[in-house]
Formats: structure tokens, C-alpha cells, sequence
């Protein structure tokens, strides 16, 4: 299977060229776990996501061994699975939000390698998906990924730490789909108050060795901080744990989430990059 004439790696570099186009110091990706508080109500999440300034969605699937993920999504993907969620509905869920916005899904790699990359991208590329992200699919283990995702025109979008040293940095950089995701912290997903102080750094580095953008994520709980991370040189700002905790707490989870959305568009509309 070909790329299509509008591949999810076009959709995704569309999404980031227009957030520039409007001035925004960065693009907006939200993160949702799908399936949470409940399949219904997170397409309605999305949606809102779409409608209140996001760019791009990043899709968690819900697994049972979330290794990069704090308590927050981890208890999400948890309850997810609990109500009978399963990549086929998580999926469903990317399929209703595609039609609006570009979604990059996150998946462990288990459940992919168990349908094969081959199958697991056609299923993606069958619900308009434009991305995919496996945290824990190491570098050296990618090329198959990276040919699977490439013949079908899906970003295979690779992970960035602090801790990456400057020549794995640059050759995982070389490689990128899609974008960049950079982590702002070391650790797992969860709200903090501040960046990694060696954020800038990466960042610069990684810019230096790709013709991607580069979105920083893990730790954004707040629109001062994602203003911070556009100021520190991102060209996208994921925002996760604090989002699903909202969904979590509300009895209106989509009006709560889009409203925070709301806020962090805001913001990194009125940074100000020097």
C-alpha cells in the first residue's frame, strides 16, 4: 500500500505550518487516554480538544503495563481496560476524531507486535490515523516499524529524553517521522512545576539534526509552562495528565478539558519567542 495523496505525515506538517501561520508560539497537541472516563465521552473530548485549539491529538490506547506513563494516565488506561476497552474500540475512537483533526496514536508495543506492524499500520491508515507513537520501541528495533509506517505515509513519530547522549540524539533525530517528541522531564508522564533546565539544549540539538518539528511533552500541567517550552525553542506542546485528570473529575468531562485547552492555546498565542 502507497502513501495517499494527503499521507498522515503531510497532515501532521500541515498542522504545525498553520499553528505558525496564526502566529501561535507553538502547536497544541493534546493527549487523551481513549476509552476514558468512557468510549462516548471521549470522542466528545476530542472533538472539544478540536474546537477549543488543538492541532493534533495524541490517542493513548489503554495497556496494562504502561511503563512510561504516571499515575494519572496510568489509572485511566486502567479503567479503560476494566470497561471492556480494547484496540479495536481505541481505534473506533481515532477513527471519529480523524475526520476532524490529525490524530497520532500511542501504542505500546506489545499489541503491535502481535498483529505485526505490516497489519497494525493498515489498521491505522484504515481509520485516517497520521501518526504513531511506541514508547517503548527501541531504536534499534525500528527499521521494520519505520518501513511499515513509510509505505503507508504514517509518521512512526520517535522519543527524546534529557539523558539522550548527543550522538544517539542526533542519529534518532535523522530518523524522525512526522516530529519529534522530546520529554521535558526525566521520568514518567505527570504534572510538574518546572522543565528539565536541560531542555533548551536538547531542543537546540535536536532541531540541528532534523527537518521535523520538534513538540516537547511529560510534565506540562500548566499554560505558563507550555508557554515556557514554546520559549525554550518547541515547536509543539503536548499536554497529558492534567487533561485526564480533568476527564476524570468532571461531571461534563468534554467542557472540562476544553475548556483547559482553551487556556493553553491562549497562552502560547501570547508567547512572545525572541
Amino acid at each position: 500500500m502507497s502513501a495517499t495523496a494527503t499521507s498522515g505525515s503531510e497532515r501532521i506538517a500541515a498542522a504545525f505550518a498553520s499553528a505558525r501561520a496564526d502566529g501561535r508560539a507553538a502547536a497544541l497537541m493534546p493527549y487523551q487516554m481513549a476509552g476514558y472516563p468512557d468510549l462516548e465521552s471521549s470522542v466528545r473530548i476530542g472533538l472539544r480538544c478540536a474546537e477549543a485549539g488543538a492541532d493534533v491529538i495524541e490517542l493513548g490506547v489503554p495497556f496494562s503495563d504502561p511503563l512510561a506513563d504516571g499515575p494519572v494516565i496510568h489509572a485511566a488506561g486502567t479503567a479503560a481496560l476494566r470497561a471492556g476497552v480494547r484496540v479495536h474500540d481505541a481505534l473506533e475512537v481515532a477513527r471519529a476524531l480523524a475526520a476532524r483533526i490529525p490524530v497520532v496514536v500511542m501504542c505500546y508495543a506489545n499489541p503491535i507486535v502481535a498483529r505485526g506492524f505490516e497489519r497494525f499500520a493498515d489498521m491505522l491508515v484504515d481509520r485516517g490515523v497520521s501518526g504513531l507513537i511506541v514508547p517503548d520501541l527501541p531504536f534499534e528495533e525500528a527499521p521494520a516499524a519505520v518501513a511499515a509506517c513509510d509505505e503507508r505515509g504514517l509518521a512512526l513519530v520517535p522519543l527524546l529524553a534529557p539523558t539522550t547522549p548527543a550522538d544517539r540524539l542526533a542519529m534518532i533525530s535523522r530518523r524522525a517521522r512526522g516530529f519529534i517528541y522530546v520529554v521535558g522531564v526525566t521520568g514518567t508522564t505527570g504534572e510538574r512545576g518546572t522543565l528539565d533546565a536541560r531542555l533548551p539544549e536538547v531542543l537546540a540539538r535536536a532541531r540541528a539534526s532534523t527537518k521535523v518539528p520538534v513538540a516537547v511533552g511529560f510534565g506540562i500541567g500548566t499554560p505558563e509552562l507550555a508557554g515556557a517550552a514554546a520559549a525554550a525553542g518547541a515547536d509543539g506542546v503536548i499536554v497529558g495528565s492534567r487533561l485526564v485528570r480533568a476527564a476524570g473529575e468532571s461531571e461534563d468531562p468534554a467542557e472540562a478539558v476544553g475548556e483547559l485547552v482553551a487556556a493553553f492555546a491562549a497562552a502560547l498565542a501570547s508567547t512572545t519567542l525572541g
